[in-house]
């Protein structure tokens, strides 16, 4: 038999987007019920940023070493993959979300374990996992924070043939010796390293480049890397068919649009994402199963009437990134408790705290690859597409002397993306060893629209790689 429940506020997913949501609602004063059929922390938590980033930081350590004489000559030996796996699975406390769930009840949070659907105006049944059905009632909204899913590419075969997606990737138990990596973008060019570092032999197989999102420089320097690391890289090529002839623990055979074959023990497919809004009973509300939910700058869906139901996070399909989507929560939260006070009767202006607005023009990214890619802001393709008139400003990491001591022979990149007009920064790329400490600075500059001549007055410390902050304002100030 179902039960019915009356609360303020229901969130669907117990991600690190939902738990900012429930969170900062709760702080505000209402009542929170989160409905999570997983673990509790979601994706980021135990699939994807922290065990990622654990499998790529021991290979990181290693070679940074190598990179400074004499600090090279101490270092004889290789990975341990064994120990490598080991700390990895530390990080997910071995997929058990016993301390998040402390963490939620700690919050004062209810966690409703099961699968949430939406089934009327305010309403969610959850099928619970132990059985039988609650119905929970909403008083002021529901927010669909369930994040994103792999999707699969039309690959003749590929989805009868067992594959990993990026979620086998980051849990696996034991190092493959020959991996093939369908996809160049972030996940696939990250993994590719680790795996190869760890010591499998991998083929990472680019459609175009490597990190075709990015400029031409940060393709070419990751690429660089990649290849360092022992990542044979295929550019411009596609996978046509996929099979296991031997069954699935065989080898799996990939053939490409060149004509060739490639055999490995494992496939991992890391070709991108979609926003997971499928069985979710959207469709009564005529959204399409895997649609984004578009949403306003406070995060309520715009095809819903009656600003009962809101989204954040990856479902938004806005900046599928774990720290926007949190950014997102915290802004979604604290829009559901100044409504439900009467404090914010109409639309968030931009820049308070009930508006996710650096979503449209401050996403910061680091890419996780040895060499780091930092950006944040515009591109100077999407600034002139916006109508703003930019000047970019480049300079040679490798020639600050901060960089030059992290690291012999440094090599590395970085852009400013600048308004003419304004005289501010909209954007900036580095790529280089480190550079992932170099965005935060960019990140203020962008969203605190500081201008050139106010910014040249952050002196950066000596030696260190801040400085070529000072280079590229040189440069620019050269011209």
């Amino acid at each position: 038999m179902a039960t019915t429940q009356e609360t303020d506020v229901v969130v669907i997913g117990g991600g690190a987007t939902g738990e900012n949501v429930a969170d900062y609602a709760h702080r505000g004063g209402l009542e929170v019920v989160l409905v999570e059929s997983g673990l509790v922390g979601g994706e980021c938590s135990y699939y994807a940023c922290m065990p990622s980033k654990a499998l790529l930081r021991p290979g990181q350590a290693l070679a940074a070493a190598r990179r400074v004489d004499g600090a090279a000559q101490a270092v004889t030996g290789t990975l341990d993959a064994a120990a490598v796996l080991r700390r990895r699975t530390a990080f997910t406390h071995g997929w058990d979300d016993s301390s998040q769930v402390e963490w939620a009840a700690g919050a004062g949070l209810e966690l409703v374990r099961g699968a949430g659907r939406i089934t009327g105006e305010r309403q969610v049944t959850v099928a619970l996992d132990d059985g039988g059905e609650r119905v929970l009632t909403a008083r002021h909204g529901v927010v669909v924070a369930t994040g994103s899913e792999p999707a699969t590419p039309p690959v003749e075969g590929l989805a009868a043939a067992r594959h990993w997606t990026t979620r086998d990737a980051t849990s696996a138990r034991e190092v493959p010796g020959r991996l093939i990596v369908l996809g160049a973008g972030v996940a696939g060019s990250e993994l590719s390293q680790a795996y190869a570092r760890l010591g499998a032999q991998v083929v990472l197989l680019a459609r175009s480049r490597v990190l075709g999102a990015f400029p031409e420089p940060v393709a070419e320097l990751v690429g660089a890397g990649l290849a360092a690391a022992g990542v044979n890289v295929r550019s411009g090529v596609s996978a046509v068919s996929v099979d296991r002839p031997d069954g699935p623990d065989g080898e799996v055979r990939v053939r490409l649009d060149d004509g060739s074959t490639l055999a490995a023990d494992e496939l991992l497919v890391a070709t991108g994402r979609r926003p997971r809004t499928a069985g979710l009973g959207l469709t009564t509300l005529g959204v399409a199963d895997g649609e984004a939910l578009e949403v306003d700058d406070s995060g309520r869906v715009l095809a819903v009437a009656g600003g009962w139901l809101y989204a954040a996070g990856d479902v938004t399909g806005r900046a599928p990134l774990t720290h926007q989507g949190k950014y997102a929560g915290r802004v979604v939260g604290d829009a559901l408790a100044a409504r439900a006070a009467g404090h914010l009767p109409g639309p968030a202006e931009p820049w308070s705290r009930y508006a996710a607005t650096a979503d449209h023009v401050a996403v910061p990214q680091v890419v996780f690859t040895d060499p780091q890619v930092a950006q944040v802001g515009l591109r100077a393709d999407q600034a002139r597409d916006r109508g703003r008139p930019v000047r970019t400003v480049h300079q040679d990491l490798g020639e600050v002397a901060g960089a030059s001591l992290l690291a012999d022979d440094y090599a590395g990149w970085a852009e400013l993306v600048v308004d003419d007009e304004r005289d501010v920064v909209l954007g900036a790329t580095f790529v280089g060893q480190g550079v992932a400490e170099l965005l935060h600075a960019a990140t203020i500059a962008v969203v605190g629209q500081v201008p050139l001549a106010r910014l040249w007055h952050a002196v950066p410390a000596y030696p260190t790689t801040s400085e070529v902050w000072l280079r590229l304002l040189e440069t620019d100030r050269a011209r």
